[in-house]
């Protein structure tokens, strides 16, 4: 069974970090709206959905993937590159603790889960604004001894590493070439987007969520033979965020 845990954005989600884009105003109701056809989703497609309160003081804390990173064996706790979000780890561990252990990353270190894709035992960890090579050592140290291999991969142009790729499946990735050197991933089957935010979509079991926004790709993913579905999360995306920053997902069987 695959959990999915989520948490409602706080009316001050409009004053969000940024990096790359300039702000926009967000229309609340909207995002509120998108936000819970997400969970919907989630739960067409077989997740159950744990959906956690709003946060005013955290107005990044609807973004829970940068929070931690859930292997099978161990759930690492992450050190948000951006000081605003650190808190919202305390506010996260509780709930993981019941499903694995938990290890936390400490500062200087510093790492974002949006940084971290893993494939099989490979874990790849974008050098980005938010994740530092401290970030990327400590994560090698917690995760070998459960068998991962760690590989760095520098990010530009975007915010995290699962910005510019995500896996398809274990032989697939969506990226665009533009924000990463896509020689890091030679074993793989790269699908390349034009739409630059289009790369970061979620895989559950079967099927592939992209934004309904990114048509070019979706007929792209789907000619690659595929299954597709489509939603609107055009709101987050103007806070620098994608599909899979909106939940963490992990098999909680």
């Amino acid at each position: 069974m695959f959990l999915a845990i989520t948490r409602k954005p706080a009316v001050s989600v409009s004053n969000c970090e940024l990096t790359f884009l300039k702000r926009e105003p967000v229309d609340y109701k909207i995002a509120l709206s998108q936000h819970d056809a997400y969970e919907r989703i989630l739960e067409k497609l077989g997740c159950r959905v744990i959906s956690l309160p709003a946060k005013e003081d955290y107005p990044d804390s609807v973004f829970v993937e940068d929070t931690a990173v859930i292997l099978p064996e161990v759930a690492v706790l992450m050190s948000p590159g951006a000081e605003s979000r650190r808190g919202e780890v305390d506010l996260i561990e509780p709930l993981l603790a019941k499903y694995r252990e938990t290890v936390r990353i400490q500062p200087p270190a510093y790492i974002d889960g949006g940084d971290v894709l893993t494939i099989g035992k490979k874990v790849f960890v974008g050098q980005s604004t938010r994740t530092n090579g401290a970030g990327v050592m400590a994560l090698r140290e917690i995760v070998r001894r459960f068998g991962y291999s760690v590989f760095p991969v520098k990010v530009t142009g975007a915010l995290h590493l699962k910005s510019a790729c995500a896996a398809l499946d274990d032989k697939t990735l969506l990226v665009n070439p533009e924000w990463l050197d896509v020689s890091h991933f030679k074993e793989f089957r790269i699908l390349e987007v034009r739409e630059p935010f289009a790369s970061d979509c979620l895989h559950i079991e079967e099927t592939i969520v992209l934004d309904e926004s990114f048509v070019e790709t979706i007929r792209l993913v789907r000619k690659s033979g595929f299954k597709v579905e489509t939603i609107d999360v055009s709101e987050f995306g103007k806070m620098e965020a994608g599909l899979t920053c909106l939940s963490l997902i992990f098999d909680a069987a």
